[in-house]
């Protein structure tokens, strides 16, 4: 196929133990999916109606790649996260089926413009600019599901210049991953590619140029980097 201007590459995970590489279609994230999280931020948790927003396939950074601190913010959050990896999707998936859907599965940083972000929520306007910029998703490599599987008591953890900033198990989650993906699949068609952040826990803060982080979904994927 011929286009008018050049292609962008697309963008791309490393995978544990191949030298394959995940081509990521789209980034699906769940808000206020910890309830401490949640009550730190002065928000309440929606067991009935999970909260969805997006971010950009080229937001990816991969391991220990330096991240630059964004333009137009003083208030730059990290957010650690479980991240899924899906191989295949459908429409109205039930949850009992979502299991063989995914690939596999690492840990990653949502990162957030927080002043932006309290900017758009006292005006009521969407939080894309404070979501969505370039280089907001810092994602490990993928480790495929047979290769591990996180459980319930599987510790999330992120690490900042030393000092243990976010610590949580999995089992704290509001919305499991079958119930994110069932939900997901009733407002979108999901499909091979797609990755999803499944929350933070609570201990988000900000990050300055020249810090180094350290992100661990214990037994399955580590991530480091630094703001630059």
């Amino acid at each position: 196929m011929r286009y008018v201007i050049e292609a962008p590459t697309p963008a791309s995970l490393p995978v544990t133990g191949s030298d394959a590489r995940f081509p990521v279609r789209r980034i699906f994230c769940i808000g206020r999916n910890y309830a401490d999280h949640a009550r730190e931020m002065g928000a309440t948790v929606d067991r009935e109606q999970p909260m969805f927003f997006c971010k950009p396939a080229d937001a990816v950074v991969g391991d220990g790649a330096d991240v630059p601190y964004p333009s137009a913010t003083a208030e730059l959050h990290h957010e650690v996260e479980m991240v899924v990896a899906l191989a295949a999707g459908g429409r109205d998936i039930a949850p009992e089926q979502t299991s063989s859907l995914i690939f596999g599965y690492g840990v990653g940083l949502d990162l957030t413009r927080r002043d932006l972000q309290a900017q758009a929520k006292a005006k009521g306007h969407p939080w894309d600019v404070a979501k969505a910029f370039d280089h907001s998703a810092p994602v490990s490599a993928l480790c495929p599901a047979e290769r591990g599987r996180p459980g319930p008591r599987t510790r999330l953890s992120l690490v900042v210049n030393g000092e243990l900033r976010q610590q949580s198990a999995l089992e704290a989650m509001v919305h499991d991953v079958p119930s994110i993906i069932a939900a997901l699949s009733k407002l979108f068609e999901l499909k091979p590619g797609d990755l999803i952040f499944t929350g933070t826990p609570a201990g988000v803060a900000a990050l300055q140029r020249g810090d180094r982080f350290h992100a661990e979904l214990e037994g399955i994927a580590t991530l480091e980097g630094r703001i630059v």
